[in-house]
């Protein structure tokens, strides 16, 4: 893939006939880099960190976005990474730049940040997904606690909001902006307002799982481990361990899978599992189990196949029909995190 795209505009998201390449103000521009920076820590060849820090330093103008809560997937990812591999100081002076455009994202009276901007449509929506981008603020935390209090505040009102008492979640909520009261709750990706979105669940899996690492907040903690339960006990979770775009999806088995999200699940619960005493190993082995699946011919695409991708059969959207049963960047960003987690509790 590197090769076939080297000197085009864009960077690959999916694919649509041929690799799908999106422009420099995507939400899912960060992982491709990301995922060169994860090859060059897992095989130590400069090839992949040169190549990295090039596809870095195409997104460098997101750290001024601030019409979108994606700034924490773009940029930490990429400068992100490349910071913590390189302790390059350009990096985190980017960095340090998108968190402060994030944090213009948060509302004291709603008490989190604003998802997308759709005026008419929307007040001010909050979606599961958002959790993610809180490592930016937290890793930023440490030159101004204000965005550790922001981060806190929109962890608290998902967790009170969107997380629902079984573990599962909404996948949205709407906020009145002016009183902070809640207006509907509802999903935009998942098969029905009450079903659970298999990615927004991993995406809670994993953000509850980040926010305890940075915090030692105890109810993060609980509230990561309830979510990995309700998969874990899912009477929908395949045997293989890589679950339908909904758990609640119609049609059950006959529907798509979706890798990207079992990829995510992985690498949230090798963290887990370090912090989860005598449940580690049951988390451990979950996370496990979800690769073995993940390397195998079923999901693992052979090379030279898949565009240059390396997980076959995830799912973008179904609700759109966009990227059904196709190879998606951040389920390769995320699988080979998990990888890496993976190969680090070996040591």
């Amino acid at each position: 893939m590197l090769r076939e795209i080297e000197g085009q505009p864009g960077l690959p998201r999916s694919v649509d006939g041929s690799a799908r390449k999106m422009s420099e103000r995507d939400w899912t521009i960060g992982f491709f880099p990301g995922a060169l920076w994860y090859l060059f820590e897992a095989t130590g060849d400069v090839r992949w960190r040169d190549a990295a820090q090039r596809y870095t330093a195409r997104t460098e103008s997101f750290q001024h976005n601030r019409g979108t809560h994606d700034v924490g997937f773009v940029l930490y990812c990429g400068y992100g990474n490349g910071l913590r591999l390189t302790g390059d100081d350009t990096y985190r002076r980017v960095l340090l730049t998108g968190a402060a455009s994030l944090a213009t994202r948060f509302s004291p009276v709603v008490g989190a940040i604003k998802s997308w901007d759709r005026p008419g449509r929307w007040d001010f929506p909050v979606i599961i997904d958002n959790m993610m981008n809180l490592e930016l603020l937290l890793w930023a935390a440490q030159t101004d606690p204000r965005y550790r209090e922001i981060a806190l505040k929109h962890a608290d009102s998902t967790l009170r909001e969107i997380i629902r008492p079984d573990g599962s979640q909404f996948h949205v909520v709407e906020f009145d902006s002016a009183t902070g009261q809640v207006k509907q709750k509802f999903t935009h990706q998942g098969a029905a307002d009450d079903s659970t979105w298999s990615r927004g669940q991993a995406w809670a899996i994993y953000g509850y799982t980040m926010m305890y690492r940075f915090t030692r907040e105890p109810r993060y903690l609980q509230q990561a481990r309830a979510c990995a339960d309700y998969v874990l006990n899912h009477p929908n979770l395949p045997e293989d361990m890589v679950p339908y775009w909904d758990f609640n999806a119609p049609q059950i088995p006959a529907t798509a899978r979706d890798s990207s999200a079992a990829a995510v699940m992985a690498s949230a619960l090798y963290e887990l599992a370090d912090y989860s005493g005598p449940d580690s190993a049951r988390y451990a082995a979950w996370a496990e189990a979800i690769l073995r699946s993940l390397t195998s011919p079923a999901y693992l695409a052979p090379v030279g196949s898949n565009y240059g991708f390396l997980l076959a059969h995830g799912t973008g959207s179904y609700r759109s029909h966009l990227e059904v049963d196709a190879p998606l960047i951040y389920g390769d960003y995320y699988f080979l995190e998990a990888l890496i987690r993976a190969r680090a509790r070996l040591k």
